[in-house]
């Protein structure tokens, strides 16, 4: 209708071959931009056939030989093509875009109401339904590498599941074309941590790997909830039982010190015959364990005290080491001890009272759960800028398992308990003090001999 007008009136006002050839070739710009190629190509026939009857002489008669016709025809063609060309591009960025969009509103949606999640339920199962109904796929299965956990929402197509799996184990990113399909890697950073399936869908590359990133934060941020709990319920139990032991503690002291005083003054108050004078060294030797005992759970909580300090001075760890082994009441014990250190010996900047209550546990850790009679080698040696003090002794061997735990406070290895009585503070103090000290403690076991700990503080 448009090429026929722009004759009509052309033909009316007597307008020239030039003009009317530019009219037309608008006609065909338009064809091509909103009805494609072929529109054109029509336009572009029906256009050459009316210049040709209505505006070359002689007018009204068809003429296929001339070459002004076909000249005609290939321009209008060239050009139906060039601009359909253009005008589909341009139409295919337009719906990438819209796609991009909503794909952005989409991912948008689902990270929101992902860190709005309150932390019930599976978070692999929230995770997969919320990508599913957001994005409307037809299935979604999410493969958590960590845990080796699998969880599917919707109606995967079977097979779906291993494919998951295999994407996490061969750490790439792969789109089955034919069940349009998805298969991404779930990566904090660059550390592959479990893979998702997203099935019935053709979005983009960035838009995939970009679900594949907000799921795997999800999965860790659960773990990250997960492991603040356990640390609150953790301090909350700590708090709660270092109250009760610092009250029974105080609680201790008041009956201990009427206890020894009662000992200490039985000898002087008339004869006693050698089972009493026995009998009352015995109450007073024990009393002073219980008084040890109950200074031990008292100064516990001050050693994680943010006020605490220590007050360094140069030491020497062997001298330090002697002085704690002649602290002990039974020459047996004593003489069971071998110090052995390097001439010249460098000192360590330490605290005096907090590296003899350290060594002190030490001795009497080894002292516990060593063989009666056995002898207990204690070495110092230089390495890498540190002081370190072993003490060796034949006995109980400690587990790989419980080399970290024994020295958490309250706990006691498996077997401990059958070897002394003990209350599971000794280790926890050491290590402590080590740390004050910018220093650590560490343990290992010897198959069919005992075990070792060995005490690292840096030189002065």
């Amino acid at each position: 209708m448009g090429v026929l007008l722009c004759t009509w009136i052309s033909f009316r006002l007597g307008q020239n071959l030039a003009s009317v050839g530019f009219f037309y070739l608008v006609c065909v710009v338009l064809a091509a931009v909103y009805g494609g190629f072929w529109q054109a190509t029509f336009i572009s026939v029906i256009s050459v056939a009316c210049l040709d009857y209505f505006f070359n002489e002689p007018i009204f008669s068809f003429s296929v030989d001339r070459v002004s016709n076909w000249v005609e025809l290939g321009a209008f063609e060239f050009t139906a093509l060039v601009i359909s060309q253009l005008s589909n591009r341009a139409q295919l960025r337009a719906l990438e875009a819209d796609a991009e969009r909503r794909d952005t509103i989409r991912l948008y949606q689902t990270a929101r109401r992902i860190l709005l999640w309150d932390g019930r339920g599976n978070p692999g199962e929230l995770v997969a339904s919320l990508i599913r109904e957001v994005f409307e796929l037809r299935g979604v299965v999410l493969f958590d590498g960590l845990s080796g956990s699998l969880c599917a929402s919707g109606d995967p197509a079977p097979g779906v599941d291993q494919r998951t799996r295999e994407a996490y184990l061969m750490d790439s990113d792969t789109f089955e074309s034919a069940e349009k399909s998805w298969f991404c890697v779930l990566r904090l950073g660059v550390r592959p941590v479990g893979s998702l399936a997203l099935c019935g869908t053709e979005m983009t590359r960035l838009t995939a790997t970009a679900l594949a990133s907000v799921a795997a934060i999800a999965l860790e941020r659960e773990r990250t909830l997960e492991k603040q709990n356990h640390a609150e319920a953790a301090r909350q139990a700590e708090q709660l039982r270092t109250a009760v032991l610092d009250a029974l503690a105080h609680k201790f002291r008041t009956p201990l010190t009427v206890i020894r005083t009662a000992s200490s003054g039985l000898p002087a108050a008339g004869e006693l015959s050698e089972l009493q004078t026995e009998l009352v060294s015995l109450i007073d030797q024990e009393a002073k364990k219980l008084n040890d005992l109950s200074s031990r759970l008292l100064g516990a909580p001050n050693l994680d005290s943010a006020e605490f300090a220590p007050q360094p001075e140069p030491l020497l760890l062997s001298r330090l080491m002697k002085a704690a082994i002649q602290e002990l009441e039974q020459q047996g014990d004593r003489d069971r001890f071998q110090v052995t250190a390097p001439v010249p010996e460098p000192p360590v900047f330490a605290d005096r009272e907090l590296i003899l209550t350290a060594l002190a546990q030490l001795i009497d850790n080894a002292l516990k759960y060593s063989l009666p009679g056995s002898p207990i080698d204690i070495r110092l040696s230089v390495k890498e800028g540190a002081v370190v003090l072993t003490v060796r002794s034949r006995g109980l061997v400690v587990a790989p398992a419980d080399r970290e735990r024994i020295f958490e406070r309250f706990y006691r290895a498996p077997g401990a308990q059958h070897c002394s009585v003990g209350t599971g503070l000794g280790l926890s103090i050491v290590k402590t003090i080590a740390a004050d000290h910018h220093g650590h403690v560490w343990a290992e076991g010897e198959p069919d001999y005992g075990t070792k700990f060995s005490l690292s503080l840096p030189l002065g």
